[in-house]
């Protein structure tokens, strides 16, 4: 004769709760994961990882853990926070679900110590998979961006800057790098906050220029460094897997220590002369024509670019371009912006371009060390 099974105890029945929910919870969560990864970004081998792992939590999923489940009553359900019901891009669904899984697992590795320790441990290695996961997918996520970015808006000091960006990523600009050389350092904190947020709230890309530690700071996509800056690998130190790092060149001996530095974009010119740059001569579209043959890594088109010259710059080869005052100064940065997108996007080269990203992306993912 069978032996009865054990009555639960109120402390058991809320652990094996704790425990429901939280699988519940992780799995969700990779599993958004794993749609992008398969469905958004075409990628094999995140979604199969993301697969095997939303998998291996069944196991421990088990009857026993369904059982105390009790939905109805569970007070959980009805708190929710204003954050929850809005997400400003990919990068925020992405970023939600992986702190989802974290959280969850973390909670699982803990409370699965009293409920079966091997469990606890499975979850708690996981957890650390999970982190590295976080830094490949949300690193593969910025370069993507990168590589189908083609307007490019860099700041200058000015009154309302936040509004004037705003108004640029209305009409389509598609990242940011915020350049201020002189002030407080407490002031470009805030400014460099503001501008973060209306940059993921727009789906863009937020770089820093020189400053590391500022994009630290403010958990910006990555920095864009000149010439007698950090190095770039120096940098990659500091900031992490999955960030960007571009370089200013002026000349191709410049352009290549740049890639062989491992540079993600670099940034060619000044194409014209610029106050932004008054110390430095006009690289010439020559400079723009020898980029075209030959840079293995995206490169942006930078100074002096307006609408009205605009033109020949792309006849040079260049379908990406950074801009200051023809954004920062326009009367209306928004009309401006997409004036500028109607240029670029005509181009022959774009489409070029944009059909042969994953293949770009594949090789020069082994230049500059991010996860194919």
């Amino acid at each position: 004769m069978n032996s009865p099974t054990p009555r639960l105890t109120y402390t058991d029945r809320s652990v094996y709760r704790i425990l429901d929910a939280n699988l519940d919870r992780a799995r969700e969560g990779l599993r958004v994961l794993e749609d992008w990864c398969r469905f958004g970004l075409n990628h094999h081998d995140l979604t199969e990882k993301l697969k095997h792992l939303r998998q291996s939590l069944v196991q421990w999923h088990t009857a026993d853990l369904r059982a105390a489940r009790d939905t109805p009553r569970d007070t959980g359900t009805a708190i929710t926070h204003p954050q929850e019901k809005v997400r400003s891009g990919v990068t925020q669904v992405l970023q939600a679900n992986f702190c989802r899984v974290e959280e969850a697992l973390r909670s699982l590795e803990e409370f699965g110590k009293i409920y079966r320790p091997e469990m606890a441990d499975a979850c708690k290695q996981m957890r650390y998979q999970v982190y590295v996961l976080e830094s490949t997918l949300l690193g593969h996520h910025r370069y993507q961006q990168m590589m189908q970015a083609q307007l490019y808006l860099v700041t200058s000091p000015t009154d309302n800057l936040p509004g004037i960006v705003e108004a640029a990523l209305q009409g389509g600009v598609q990242i940011v790098q915020y350049r201020e050389k002189e002030g407080d350092d407490c002031d470009r904190i805030g400014v460099a906050r503001q501008l973060r947020d209306l940059c993921q709230r727009y789906g863009a890309l937020f770089l820093v220029n020189d400053r590391v530690d500022l994009a630290m700071a403010v958990d910006a996509d990555g920095v864009h460094l000149g010439q007698q800056d950090l190095p770039i690998a120096v940098a990659r130190d500091l900031l992490g897997n999955g960030y960007i790092v571009g370089r200013s060149t002026t000349n191709p001996e410049e352009m290549a220590k740049a890639v062989a530095e491992g540079a993600d974009y670099i940034g060619v010119g000044p194409v014209y002369a610029t106050p932004t740059k008054p110390d430095k001569a006009a690289a010439g579209l020559e400079y723009v024509r020898y980029a075209a043959q030959n840079s293995p890594v995206p490169f942006f088109a930078i100074g002096g670019i307006d609408l009205q010259n605009i033109d020949e710059v792309m006849a040079a080869g260049c379908d990406r371009v950074a801009v200051v005052r023809a954004l920062i100064k326009a009367d209306n940065p928004t009309t401006a912006s997409q004036a500028f997108l109607a240029h670029l996007r005509s181009s022959l080269g774009t489409s070029q371009r944009l059909n042969a990203a994953p293949s770009l992306f594949a090789e020069a993912s082994q230049k500059t060390g991010f996860p194919q």
